[in-house]
């Protein structure tokens, strides 16, 4: 039995598929007498428009993620999937006249043109490979390659069974892709590590009958479709491979790509969410069917990652966890750190881990994290159900500079009941954090996305929910069928309005563009502070802080706190000079001024790194790596959660 797994573009392609290569062990290793293959088909399509007309590594992450929630690349290849090379072309331009600049429309317009001979020319490479199985994975915007390239081939060869699966693939929306597209033999909907190595073992088999495989999609003899239903638990981490990435680098290596990126590897710790199990985040549409958080052992995990690095001579790892196991910080980090490679990680975590925590993650190598921040106002975090305040998202962003993390995050808005008048204190101090990671993007408002609550939940705040627009002029489905296959749901605005989203993103895009010139740092020496500033908006340039009450003040303020409560904490520390409530207030109130200390909800925390030589530490270098590669589609993107970016373009829960 000869399985065929193909990653269609618009895959990313500085990384082999984590999905596919879990996948291929799983056929390997579980399938007696089958054996499984990769095919780059993102890399081939590389070299195949590349050898046609000017297309380079920044048109193909646009259509691969930053154009997502537009569904640009889905579209591109609706000409393919549908046969007609000018599918639809009225209404998208229609659609998106305003929303793309003049270039980015030719260059999509063409392109939608030009693809259905490339899905022409790998559907016949299948073929000549003479598979018995082929598998297409599909995430973000790979939907309608995926079926395209399906179609052809079982055009070519009716004899090959076609199956799909992947993020694009869960619950309701695999039944839809398999009620609507019939040349899809079979959808594995969730995890599939075991329900593809069950569905190969059945058709090596010669059984027809597929009724025990938890989650699949096939068809009776009538060519109806047959849903089964889900797997009610997940699977155990034990049960959880690792992945065989064997191809992709070669491949790499021989295509123009090779030019454009720098490959990494893909690891995966654990799945679900330890957080979202007691507070789904409102707008958060991740983990699909389960949320439930598993992780490997850490000897296992620890052994994944030394093996990958080993086999494939990679330094730099992307860590695919929604959120990180914190007993990871005691098992698998030290190892790390004691292991001599020099490793270069990114990963999820909560915003509100200790500074300790951070420098242990910086010495273990993940140098960038990504800590779900989305917004400075608590009021805003609490309607988001984030479980953090607005002044640890700041302290997080200053003790992420302090140690050495490049700190990926976006600003969110558009939640229900959220007003102006939580936006305008933030607003008016966001100078003072220039020297600080900025958001990788503008504000945008949030998608409602299928699984969050927002979803799910219409007390929450959204109803009458439509597919986008985008899936409309993409598929050629009635809406009833569009709204389970749909993943991006549009609803009517809620929260600020335009002008204060303007001041926000005003405010945000200053940040971007002064902060590589912006430095404030602090050097405690004892028996006095000394600050340091070169941020625009506030003209001094050192600062001595030599009352032994006001430096009490300041080192309280490493974490946020109430005046109440620094008033109570410094008086104890500073014997027979006690302050008022009142006098403690007036003095954050001019460090708020002076661009020192952050407020918000009733707390203050100082926004100084310690002086180290941030010069050094500000890894500029990933944060552009990362928004022109591997971007997040979207500030409004599900969670700084699909992963985000590289945990949403690898799909988990994993299956085709």
């Amino acid at each position: 039995m000869r399985v065929l797994l193909v990653n269609m573009p618009w895959s990313p392609i500085d990384l082999p598929s984590l999905a596919l290569g879990i996948l291929k062990r799983s056929i390997d290793e579980r399938v007696p007498g089958a054996t499984a293959s990769v095919l780059h088909a993102n890399l081939e399509f590389i070299d195949w428009i590349t050898a046609r007309r000017e297309f380079d590594a920044e048109d193909y992450q646009y259509y691969s993620l930053s154009s997502y929630f537009m569904g640009c690349g889905d579209w591109v290849f609706s000409s393919a999937l549908y046969d007609d090379p000018s599918w639809r072309e009225e209404e998208f331009t229609s659609v998106m006249k305003g929303k793309l600049r003049a270039s980015r429309m030719k260059t999509t317009q063409e392109l939608h043109r030009e693809v259905p001979a490339f899905v022409e020319e790998i559907a016949r490479r299948i073929v000549e490979q003479n598979p018995d199985v082929v598998g297409f994975t599909s995430t973000f915007q790979q939907n309608t390659a995926a079926l395209a390239a399906a179609r052809h081939v079982k055009r070519l060869a009716p004899h090959i069974v076609t199956v799909m699966g992947g993020a694009n693939c869960d619950a309701e929306q695999g039944a839809a892709v398999h009620r609507n597209f019939p040349f899809v033999d079979h959808v594995v909907r969730g995890e599939g590590e075991t329900a593809f190595p069950e569905l190969v073992k059945a058709l090596a088999e010669g059984r027809s009958d597929f009724s025990g495989i938890p989650g699949l999609c096939h068809r009776g003899a009538d060519g109806s479709s047959t849903v089964n239903p889900m797997a009610t638990s997940p699977l155990p981490p034990a049960a959880i491979l690792p992945p065989d990435y064997s191809g992709y680098f070669e491949c790499l290596a021989a295509s123009v790509a090779r030019n454009w990126v720098e490959p990494k590897l893909v690891v995966e710790g654990a799945r679900g969410c330890w957080w979202g199990e007691k507070h789904h985040c409102t707008f958060c549409g991740l983990n699909g069917s389960f949320m439930q958080f598993r992780s490997k052992s850490p000897d296992v995990f620890y052994e994944e990652i030394m093996d990958l690095a080993r086999r494939h001579r990679v330094l730099d790892m992307y860590v695919v966890d929604n959120i990180l196991d914190m007993g990871y910080l005691n098992t698998v980090l030290p190892r790390i750190i004691e292991s001599g490679y020099d490793l270069r990680l990114h990963i999820e975590i909560k915003a509100n881990m200790r500074r300790s925590q951070l420098q242990t993650l910086s010495d273990a190598g993940l140098i960038y994290v990504q800590p779900g921040i989305e917004s400075l106002n608590k009021r805003v975090l609490d309607l988001m159900d984030k479980g953090v305040s607005g002044c640890q998202n700041v302290r997080m962003l200053r003790d992420g500079a302090e140690t050495g993390l490049s700190v990926c995050w976006n600003y969110l808005h558009g939640f229900p009941g959220e007003t102006a008048q939580d936006y305008e204190p933030v607003i008016a101090q966001l100078p003072a954090l220039e020297h600080l990671d900025p958001p990788v993007d503008l504000s945008a408002r949030i998608a409602i996305e299928r699984f969050s609550p927002y979803f799910n939940r219409p007390e929450l705040g959204f109803t009458g929910l439509r597919p986008e627009a985008h899936y409309r002029f993409t598929y050629d489905l009635p809406e009833e069928e569009l709204y389970d296959l749909a993943y991006v749901f549009e609803a009517p605005a809620r929260g600020i309005g335009e002008p204060t989203v303007t001041a926000l993103n005003d405010a945000l895009a200053a940040w971007k563009k002064h902060h590589t010139d912006s430095r404030l740092t602090h050097t405690d020496l004892g028996d006095r502070i000394v600050l340091v500033n070169r941020r625009r908006a506030f003209p001094w340039r050192a600062m001595e802080l030599t009352d032994p009450f006001e430096i009490a003040l300041f080192r309280l303020l490493d974490q946020p706190h109430a005046p109440a409560t620094l008033a109570r904490k410094a008086a104890a520390r500073v014997k027979g000079d006690p302050r008022t409530q009142e006098q403690v207030t007036e003095v954050l109130d001019g460090w708020v001024g002076q661009g020192i200390v952050f407020t918000d909800g009733g707390q203050y925390v100082h926004v100084a790194p310690a002086a180290v030589n941030e010069d050094l530490l500000r890894l500029d270098f990933m944060r552009h790596l990362h928004s022109s590669e591997v971007q997040v589609p979207a500030p409004a993107a599900a969670g700084d959660g699909p992963a985000a970016a590289v945990r949403d373009a690898v799909p988990s829960p994993v299956s085709v």
